[in-house]
């Protein structure tokens, strides 16, 4: 049996790895679940799975009833309960626990998956900022867990994209990579010129053409910043310098990545579209669980088309390239800007192309520093953060 904590169990992520648990609770235990806010939610989801350990993100509900009597009822069982960012990471220190879903969104994550890996747990990390922002302090900690314990999965990535590629390079020689190839759909504004974006609405940026997502997620998918924070993750994860990280578009998503090798052989991860694949495996790894989800059926895929990104209608990815290789605190203050601009576009007061803006005027006037510790990160993703929202107050 193994026994995991879920972090943002309300979310996407989180409620399709609750219902990968469903399905193999012979082999899987619920022990601590974290929400950010959704009280009612996290209470039936506690109901339901018996998990007595439980925190609330948000600190400023800790004097709410719905709180109050949720801590009672945790605490009258022998559990715990709290409010605040230390109340979350508290949940990944149980020694009854064996891995941590980081399915957190935003920088939040970041110190709850620097916390797991310091703890000696397992981090099945779906939280993109954890490695985008901190990758110079998270990859360290998980290298040096897998040579302590003997093994190389102190690190299972949840995303798609990262997932195939890790599937892929099992039983390789990294040596011999010549290129990891990152997916994309295309989002819904594929082929569309700059022109044509310039009045997006939310409603119409939200609206995904494959994956079912959250807000945030969705908007980044829309500008291809998911994909420039998919590049940053694989040079982290994969040790891959990013001459050798590409993005190609994929319409169908059937292909979720793939790997070169030096002889000219590919390796393409191939599979349904639904996240519940990817979440299994780094929950079953090095085993394989019967499959979530009705496989592909390869007869009814029709064509498969493959484009490369348009890089001056979607400046997002192209930001996210150069802060990546610019390395240091570039990422992070870039990811920072990247939050309040699409808030700001969300709140609709931040036009889609201004979105872009925001993120370059930020990383411009940034003097990028040496990455040192959590403390240093979080001070510049809030300077980051006042910094775009001056850049969107002004133009309001």
């Amino acid at each position: 049996m193994r026994r995991v904590v879920v972090l943002g169990s309300t979310g996407s992520i989180g409620t399709q790895t609750l219902d990968v648990v469903r399905q193999h609770a012979d082999k899987l235990e619920i022990v601590a679940l974290a929400v950010n806010s959704s009280i009612d939610t996290l209470a039936k989801q506690a109901g339901e799975f018996g998990v007595k350990h439980l925190a609330v993100g948000d600190e400023r509900l800790a004097g709410d009833a719905r709180a109050v009597e949720l801590a009672q009822l945790a605490n009258a069982a022998g559990g715990s309960f709290g409010c605040g960012a230390s109340a979350v990471a508290d949940l990944v220190r149980l020694p009854e626990a064996d891995i941590v879903v980081n399915a957190l969104v935003g920088a939040a994550g970041l110190r709850a998956s620097y916390e797991t890996l310091a703890a000696g747990k397992v981090l099945a990390l779906a939280n993109k900022e954890s490695l985008v922002v901190g990758g110079d302090l998270i990859m360290p900690l998980a290298r040096k867990l897998d040579a302590a314990a003997g093994f190389q999965h102190a690190l299972m990535p949840i995303d798609s994209e990262h997932g195939a590629i890790y599937q892929c390079l099992l039983g390789e020689d990294a040596a011999e990579v010549t290129r990891l190839w990152v997916t994309a759909s295309g989002g819904p504004f594929r082929g569309r010129t700059r022109a044509e974006l310039k009045d997006i609405t939310p409603a119409q940026a939200l609206a995904h053409p494959t994956w079912n997502m959250g807000a945030k997620i969705s908007i980044d998918s829309s500008t291809l910043m998911n994909k420039g924070l998919e590049v940053i993750e694989a040079h982290h994860l994969f040790d891959m310098p990013y001459e050798k990280i590409e993005v190609v578009v994929q319409p169908q998503s059937a292909i979720h990545s793939m790997v070169e090798f030096a002889d000219g052989s590919v390796k393409a991860h191939l599979g349904t579209t639904d996240m519940r694949i990817p979440i299994q495996f780094a929950l079953s790894y090095p085993a394989r669980w019967k499959a979530p989800v009705e496989p592909l059926d390869f007869r009814k895929l029709g064509t498969l088309e493959f484009a490369a990104p348009d890089v001056e209608t979607f400046r997002c990815l192209e930001l996210a390239r150069i802060a990546g290789k610019t390395g240091g605190t570039l990422p992070c203050v870039m990811n920072a800007a990247n939050e309040v601009a699409v808030a700001t576009f969300l709140a609709e007061r931040n036009s889609y192309l201004g979105i872009a803006e925001c993120v370059e005027y930020v990383m411009d006037a940034h003097e990028v520093q040496t990455v040192e510790s959590l403390e240093q990160l979080e001070q510049l993703d809030a300077w980051a953060r006042a910094c775009a929202m001056s850049w969107v107050d002004a133009r309001v």
